[in-house]
């Protein structure tokens, strides 16, 4: 017989009926409510699959994020050259693809170095935002905050300080900013590559960018919380840099 999970709602069958048994993504809520499981570590995910992707909730929840982003970016073509769409969903697909993806990776593998449980899931609210903005602006702004890599200790006692935060939030970014030097160096390219290389590098600036904004639960909000520094040397040059390409 199937049984819903109390807590995250999941349906399972009697021996992954509990939530230590199905690697429930609201584990820090039943240790909250439950203090039986406050020494019970998180449940070990299962074999890495792509990319060290760990479950299929989480491979579905990724793409659906890539394909709602790839789309949001693209959008500004419906209206100023629709005949091309296609063609720019494709190459944002590519770019947007490796920019968040990678991004949303290095949190977890990043999380992970310190022993903890992350896995990526999606927000509705911010998901829904992120195509609303998209299309009241023509795709020239995005809100581009579909979902988030949860980040938790694998026991109670397990509290991540606020330099792993720091650099678990820090990892993402970087990440874009690693790629969008990547894509520069095919900018001047021409053609097509030439094309990837301009869409490639605005695309993981602008998520950097806007990741690093420090507030909410945004990554620049758990930066600056451990070094406003660190902060500053990373975000006052790339805000720098994403100004001089929207006004240039």
């Amino acid at each position: 017989m199937p049984f819903t999970c109390t807590y995250c709602k999941g349906i399972f069958c009697a021996d992954h009926r509990l939530p230590e048994t199905h690697n429930c993504p609201m584990m820090q809520l039943v240790r909250m409510r439950r203090p039986a499981y406050a020494d019970v570590p998180l449940p070990t995910p299962s074999k890495p699959r792509i990319l060290g992707i760990s479950s299929k909730v989480e491979l579905t929840h990724l793409l659906v994020a890539w394909l709602v982003l790839s789309l949001c970016f693209s959008l500004r073509y419906l209206f100023n050259a629709p005949s091309i769409l296609p063609l720019m969903f494709v190459i944002s697909s590519g770019t947007v693809g490796t920019g968040f993806i990678f991004h949303e990776l290095m949190h977890k593998f990043s999380a992970q170095r310190y022993g903890f449980w992350s896995e990526f899931r999606l927000w509705p609210t911010g998901l829904i935002m992120t195509m609303v903005f998209s299309l009241i602006s023509g795709g020239t702004f995005i809100f581009a905050a579909p979902g988030a890599t949860y980040v938790i200790p694998r026991y109670s006692s397990g509290v991540a300080n606020r330099r792993q935060n720091g650099l678990i939030s820090l990892a993402g970014p970087l990440t874009n900013v690693v790629l969008a030097t990547m894509y520069l160096a095919i900018y001047g390219s021409g053609g097509l590559l030439g094309l990837v290389g301009m869409m490639g590098s605005q695309v993981n600036l602008w998520l950097a960018g806007f990741n690093m904004i420090p507030f909410g639960g945004m990554d620049g909000q758990k930066v600056i919380s451990w070094s406003i520094k660190v902060w500053a040397v990373v975000t006052i040059p790339l805000w720098i840099i994403i100004g001089i390409q929207m006004f240039a």
